[in-house]
């Protein structure tokens, strides 16, 4: 028989852990939601707020050794479940139906592997267990039906007024690509932009989803800025590579989703280290440590450092990004604590809507 105060103390022990990819304690996050005796051992529940598939063994181990270096040594056993919540939108937009997370992935300029990013985050959260969709807004340049393996297939339309989006790899897509010829060149200007993407993201049936992914178009324009002030968004993510002018233009990203009150989760640093694949060497080739320096200086958290790896680019043009199509290897890992780290940036931000609505108090006279 374990005795009430053991528990007590590993419940307090276990309140105090400090989560990774949340950034603060189980007990701050409101995560611990059940500490029990089973069977000679300590039982936890845990409820994290962004998606866990793949993470029972390895946070496990880690609340076991904290709790033996607390002094509880008893079998310990975790159930842990996901528990993602819808968060607040910009104050003068209303949040889409089913849809409880708009995730915007930016990048102040083009060439940094933003899109890249956009699917394999997507991915990886549709393979830890959420449901997940991803809107190409790239109008210009979209490259996720060729990334997502879609190419040359069309979206149907039930009711001719709403589309009913492609599925690629569990996630559902959809794009300006998959209604265009694929060597058609859109030009069109701006307004004209923003009213497709507008249509896209309402007209499409997206059903239930726990995020929607929008790779947006790179720079900081006229139609980003209309983008950033037309859709509602929970958090934005921001994509650079490690040198000095690619910093300087996502900088700029991040300050324009500052202008719209959209809450930056995080800076995301591509192309961070090559490895080379026959000899294992390691070589910062576009410098080293960039997006970590940003994301010190704008106090937001660095999400991931992601490697630069020919397989990767393969793997995407091919039709199954490195999430898909090497989830094991030590290139996908990055992308999967990335993912890890976005959902948990975006959990520990309010934990609801009701801040944003003014509470109306009837007082007695």
């Amino acid at each position: 028989m374990i005795a009430a105060s053991t528990v007590d103390a590993a419940r307090a022990a276990l309140e105090a852990f400090h989560e990774p990819y949340l950034d603060e304690t189980l007990g701050g996050a409101e995560a611990l939601r059940e500490v029990r005796a089973v069977d000679g051992g300590i039982t936890a529940r845990v409820a994290l707020g962004f998606p866990v598939g793949g993470y029972q063994d390895e946070l496990a181990a880690a609340l076991r050794a904290h709790l033996v270096a607390a002094g509880i040594t008893l079998p310990f056993t975790l159930d842990l479940e996901a528990n993602i919540r819808a968060h607040a939108v910009q104050r003068n937009l209303k949040p889409l139906g089913q849809i409880s997370n708009v995730v915007a992935v930016a990048s102040g300029k083009g060439g940094v592997g933003k899109s890249t990013v956009a699917v394999n985050l997507a991915l990886a959260w549709a393979s830890q267990g959420a449901r997940v969709g991803l809107l190409d807004a790239d109008i210009y340049g979209p490259s996720q039906p060729l990334m997502l393996g879609l190419t040359g297939q069309r979206p149907t339309s039930p009711d001719g007024k709403h589309l009913r989006p492609l599925v690629g790899h569990g996630v559902t897509a959809m794009s300006i690509g998959f209604l265009v010829d694929e060597e058609q060149p859109m030009v069109w200007r701006g307004p004209m932009v923003t009213q497709a993407l507008t249509q896209l993201l309402a007209e499409t049936q997206w059903g239930t989803l726990d995020y929607l992914v929008v790779d947006m178009p790179p720079g900081t324009g006229d139609i980003q800025l209309t983008l950033a002030q037309r859709v509602p968004v929970a958090g934005a993510v921001i994509v650079t590579t490690p040198q000095d002018i690619a910093l300087a233009d996502a900088r700029k990203g991040l300050k324009m989703f500052e202008k719209v009150a959209v809450p930056v989760l995080g800076i995301v640093e591509n192309m961070s280290v090559h490895v080379c694949a026959n000899c294992g060497h390691s070589e910062h080739i576009f410098g080293a440590h960039g997006g970590e320096r940003m994301a010190r200086e704008y106090g937001v958290r660095l999400l991931g450092e992601l490697p630069l790896d020919a397989r990767i680019r393969e793997e995407a043009d091919g039709g199954r990004p490195t999430v898909v199509a090497a989830p094991d290897s030590p290139r996908a890992r990055p992308y999967f604590e990335m993912a890890r780290r976005t959902g948990g940036a975006l959990a520990s931000r309010a934990r609801d809507r009701s801040a944003l609505f003014p509470k109306i108090v009837i007082e007695e006279g």
